[in-house]
């Protein structure tokens, strides 16, 4: 049986890791936690997201533009996310419509896509 969702990965350039703690834990208000000492290093970083864990690594030659696999994060103010995000200079891209849902689109400063989404209250 399967129970539910431990941790997402996704990656940066090896030696980015400052800006995307900068981008996670200053501009997303991630938490940033404690790597086992057994993994520490690899390079990267660890993020908790509620009670779900963010694993940031570290890999070349990708080119993280060119898919649509994302993590989605829940917010509970969409509006004020945007706002706060185009004010670090990220580019926010409209989403299809889902029903029950407001949502929109961008890209970390390493061309992770990432989806904000809030339950509609009507």
């Amino acid at each position: 049986m399967i129970r539910g969702i431990h941790h997402v990965q996704i990656t940066i350039s090896p030696g980015k890791e400052k800006e995307a703690e900068a981008f996670y834990c200053d501009i997303l208000r991630l938490k940033k936690v404690e790597k086992p000492k057994a993994l520490q290093g690899r390079g990267g970083f660890w993020l908790a997201a509620g009670e779900l864990e963010i694993h940031v690594g570290t890999e070349d030659g990708v080119d993280r533009y060119a898919t649509k696999g994302h993590v989605a994060y829940e917010v509970t103010d969409l509006e004020g996310w945007q706002d706060r995000l185009e004010k670090a200079g990220t580019t926010v891209i409209s989403s299809v419509p889902i029903p029950g849902f407001d949502r929109f689109e961008c890209r970390d400063p390493f061309g992770n896509r990432l989806e904000l989404i809030q339950p509609r209250k009507d």
